[in-house]
This record gives structure tokens, C-alpha cells and sequence, in this order.
């Protein structure tokens, strides 16, 4: 049985780990992503990056789904939703620490995705080379900090 995503622990870890030394964290978001409601004239190329420190929003509710919490934009009142799968990471503002998602990360596994190379079961054929598994090389999504 495969095992849930870490992504939404982490982001409530990482959270957690930039606010206790007294940084701001950003949340960076794919606006491109079904079922993300943000401020579509904030969007950038695509991504959205939002301020969760608790002087900026509040309510902010990190389940293994979702993000969701209160924030002003330009003066108004918005309820933002983002599904987990549309988190591209989370950084702090002002030195850029953090940690970044890349999309493989906040798709759920499925059984037949379980690494083959493992020892105990391998289903590769003697003598035959086995495929290397290699990430996708990708840049980091740009970080542009919203007033």
C-alpha cells in the first residue's frame, strides 16, 4: 500500500520552522492548478506567491488536502484556497530558505510507481541494464514579492 504525500506535513513543518526564527513565510502556488481560488490579478506567469505569516492573514488552516485561510487584497476581503498539489514550496521572505516542491512530489502514488530497484523486489532480468529513474531538471519557480 503506498503511503500518503509528505508534502502537506512538511509544509506545516516548514511553516512552523520560519516562524519560530522570526521570518515571514511565503507560500508560492501554481494559479494554473484546478480548484485554486486566489486573486487572479495578482497571478504572474502562472504562479501566485502569498504572504501566511499571522500579521498578514488569518485563520489559516494546513490539512493533508488543502491550505486555506482570510487575507486582504488591495483592501478586500478573500478566502484563498489551494489544494496541496498546486504548492510549489515555501520560503521564508526575507533570505529565501525554505523548501520547493517539485509537481512529482504532490502527486499520490500509485502502487505500480514503487521504485523497481529495490533488492527484495526487483523484476528486472538478469543481464539486462535497468532504466535509471532521473528527475526532470527544472528551474525554481521565480519568487516576486506582492505589496
Amino acid at each position: 500500500m503506498a503511503m500518503s504525500s509528505s508534502v502537506p506535513y512538511l509544509l506545516r513543518a516548514v511553516n512552523e520552522w520560519v516562524l519560530d526564527n522570526g521570518y515571514t513565510p511565503y507560500l508560492v502556488v501554481d494559479a494554473t492548478i484546478d480548484d485554486v481560488d486566489v486573486p487572479t490579478e495578482f497571478v504572474k506567469e502562472g504562479q501566485i506567491v502569498l504572504n501566511i505569516s499571522p500579521t498578514a492573514i488569518r485563520d489559516l488552516v494546513m490539512t493533508n488536502e488543502h491550505v486555506m485561510f482570510n487575507g486582504r487584497f488591495a483592501g478586500i476581503a478573500r478566502e484563498i484556497y489551494v489544494p496541496v498539489r498546486a504548492v510549489l514550496g515555501l520560503v521564508a521572505k526575507e533570505n529565501g530558505e525554505g523548501m520547493w516542491f517539485p509537481k512529482e512530489d504532490v502527486i499520490a502514488v500509485d502502487e505500480d510507481s514503487v521504485d523497481e530497484d529495490s533488492d527484495s523486489d526487483s523484476k528486472s532480468e538478469p543481464g539486462k541494464p535497468q532504466k535509471s529513474k532521473k528527475p526532470k531538471k527544472k528551474g525554481p519557480p521565480n519568487l516576486t514579492v506582492i505589496k
